[in-house]
């Protein structure tokens, strides 16, 4: 079966978008972005967002789409991934999906389930309740309505507990239930994940990546943010990682250095739940891209999935 398109994941910092340009020099891909920090205009240094030039050069989607004041959803993920897939291979294009939301990816290639749109009242109501009782208490409570979601998601993960509280309140069954209904989107889509076998070596990714963007002005980035004046700690936008932290910094909770400590001990948190997530499918073909020849390990893989799209002039495997 032909693959419908290709998907390279992988934890924060392994060089999935640097990949996928390198693809792009042979093959005519485009590329579907699956980060859920990326749809927002204004956060480009904190989501290691492309750049212009380069989405001049190759084509990127779901980047720059929505205002941080807006909320996204993995079933819009998906309905806006199915519908780009259908355009760029009705271009004679190869889609390539790119990122590491692993909800996203997850929707993406299980299925996701009928559940009830947001509600602003009910998420009102969550987050006036997490404030006086803390995350953890109504952790506690989605233990009691959904035993099999609470034990998926930590007690310090306000956004998921949030919407799954949400999904109880709103239909009167558990979301795990809900989701045991869902069908997958697409037939066919191949997937890599790149990821280091040396936890060391992502460590470190992590770290230099980190420092890099608080070079380039990320702290700029986020006070900017910061002084629209609409926007809060509440915005699904404003908890991506990086950006919370440094948000509590503007905030004075704490000093930049603190901030700064904390933005990376969240991202290591990230790469390790990311990780967690990518273990649990077994069809996930795993990549070190720290491998002697990794890539061209990779091009020979793509090479089976997509016959006959090859430049004739390449060497063979």
């Amino acid at each position: 079966m032909a693959a419908e398109a290709l998907v390279l994941t992988g934890p924060t910092a392994t060089g999935k978008s640097a990949w996928a340009v390198r693809l792009a020099e042979e093959l005519p891909i485009e590329i579907i972005s699956m980060d859920s920090a990326q749809v927002y205009r204004g956060m480009d240094i904190g989501t290691a967002k492309p750049s212009t030039a380069l989405r001049a050069r190759i084509p990127h989607h779901l980047i720059d789409i929505l205002d941080p004041a807006e909320a996204y959803s993995a079933g819009r993920f998906v309905a806006d991934c199915a519908r780009l897939i259908r355009e760029i291979r009705g271009r004679g294009r190869v889609p390539v999906v790119i990122g590491g939301t692993m909800l996203y990816l997850n929707a993406l290639l299980v299925g996701i389930a009928d559940l009830p749109r947001g509600s602003a009242e009910l998420r009102q109501r969550i987050d006036a309740r997490a404030a006086l009782e803390g995350w953890p208490r109504l952790h506690s409570e989605l233990a009691r309505l959904d035993p099999e979601a609470a034990a998926r998601i930590h007690p310090n993960d306000p956004q998921r507990i949030q919407r799954a509280l949400e999904v109880c309140y709103a239909t009167g069954q558990p979301l795990s239930q809900l989701q045991r209904l869902r069908r997958p989107v697409l037939a066919h889509v191949p997937c890599w994940a790149l990821a280091p076998l040396d936890r060391t070596a992502l460590h470190r990714r992590i770290e230099q990546r980190l420092s890099q963007m608080m070079s380039q002005g990320f702290l700029d980035e986020v006070a900017g943010l910061y002084r629209r004046g609409d926007l809060t700690s509440r915005h699904p936008a404003m908890r991506a990682v990086g950006y919370r932290q440094l948000w509590g910094h503007l905030e004075g909770r704490y000093g930049l250095d603190e901030a700064r400590d904390k933005a990376l001990a969240a991202t290591r948190q990230l790469a390790k739940r990311q990780l967690t997530w990518l273990r649990a499918d077994r069809e996930i073909r795993w990549i070190d891209p720290d491998a002697p020849d990794a890539y061209a390990q990779w091009k020979c893989e793509l090479r089976r999935e997509l016959v006959g799209l090859w430049p004739a002039d390449t060497p063979s495997c």
